[in-house]
């Protein structure tokens, strides 16, 4: 689960816009806080997360099986295509080739579309939790009067104490628990 690095040169330029557009005087201010969070932490740490990969896991684990069971079966009519290539007649050999780039074609159809399926999974997957994690942030700045938080994967340097990755960590893993 990655965001892209579109994503994060995005996120990178509407700080700094909102950096620059920021008043004097709340610059000025005593209570200016800001935060700073591993949204991929959370993602891969998360109970969400962990359960999110697992499923994606079996998930991949279902396909595969799928996929070497055809593979299989291929790989058995090659071979009796072959041990039979000197009884078999002109016709019943062109039937068996036919067969098999049939099964061929069957099992490229059948590769591409679990890795369609996994993919889009994955994004269901992912854009949920970060949904989830954006709320909270939200919240989380709101309650506790942060100016700004920022993506911690977007700063070269920060000072450890902002970093509230852990925090979020916890609260989102207490939120889903609740609900449940």
């Amino acid at each position: 689960m990655r965001i892209s690095v579109l994503g994060r040169l995005l996120s990178f330029c509407c700080l700094f816009v909102v950096l620059i557009m920021m008043p004097v005087s709340l610059l000025a201010a005593d209570t200016i806080k800001f935060g700073a969070i591993d949204i991929q932490k959370v993602l891969n740490e998360s109970e969400a997360g962990k359960k999110a990969k697992s499923d994606l896991e079996s998930l991949i684990k279902t396909k595969q099986s799928s996929i070497d069971e055809k593979g299989k079966a291929i790989e058995k009519l090659k071979g009796d295509i072959e041990k039979q290539a000197s009884v078999l007649s002109a016709e019943a050999r062109k039937s068996r080739e036919d067969e098999l780039e049939k099964n061929l074609r069957e099992y490229q159809r059948i590769v591409q579309d679990s890795q369609a399926e996994i993919k889009k999974k994955e994004g269901e997957f992912t854009d949920t939790i970060l949904k989830e994690i954006r709320d909270l942030v939200e919240k989380i700045g709101e309650d506790e009067g942060y100016t700004l938080i920022i993506e911690r994967g977007m700063v070269l340097y920060s000072n450890k104490g902002i970093d509230i990755t852990d925090n979020v960590l916890k609260k989102y893993d207490a939120l889903k628990k609740s609900k449940k």
